[in-house]
């Protein structure tokens, strides 16, 4: 069966609701990450200052969703009801019946809970069972240690390392580390347990 193209959906989980970013959910989003260079770091975005640089950033981010280069995802916090962060599905390739997963952030308030692995495992259920993808991959900064550990708990494999690849918006550069999930390894991710 052919790989479907993703779409804005709402996808339900235990501690994060994943629903499509939209310009309501910037009070939010700046309540949670905004001025915090920290929760921005990982980012190729200077960290916002104010709502109006947040909602710039999100209308950014939509026009990427626009372009068909993206599908953005707010991430809910179950108990609140209040956005806390984003991920996203990116280089989207039905043909090839591959995407990655990334642009993600959380707020601080987030941070050592299952709420990081847990939006990624709710894209990760979305791409392979819904949309029938069979590639999955993540390019994580090669210094952002809780994305790593993340998708290499989730059970994501290595697949190397892209040298001075990208410039960050401090001007030094990033080695870029590939990890992937292949639809074939997806039913012992789920037999874990974790998703």
């Amino acid at each position: 069966m052919a790989a479907r193209t993703p779409a804005p959906v709402v996808i339900e989980g235990w501690h994060i609701r994943l629903e499509p970013l939209a310009f309501h959910h910037v009070p939010d989003l700046f309540a949670a990450g905004g001025g915090d260079d920290e929760v921005w770091r990982w980012l190729p975005v200077v960290s916002p200052g104010s709502e109006y640089e947040m909602r710039m950033i999100v209308e950014q981010r939509l026009a990427q969703q626009a372009a068909g280069d993206a599908i953005l995802f707010a991430a809910v916090d179950r108990p609140t009801y209040r956005a806390v962060g984003w991920i996203a599905y990116l280089d989207i390739s039905v043909a090839d019946e591959r995407l990655d997963i990334g642009w993600h952030w959380l707020g601080r308030s987030l941070w050592n809970t299952p709420a990081l692995a847990e939006m990624h495992l709710l894209l990760l259920h979305n791409a392979f069972d819904t949309l029938r993808f069979g590639r999955v991959q993540w390019q994580i900064d090669h210094d952002d240690v809780r994305s790593r550990d993340a998708v290499i708990g989730i059970g994501a494999r290595s697949e190397g390392t892209l040298r001075r690849h990208a410039r960050r918006p401090d001007g030094t550069w990033r080695d870029t580390l590939v990890y992937a999930l292949l639809a074939s390894e997806w039913p012992a991710v789920k037999g874990r347990g974790i998703a």
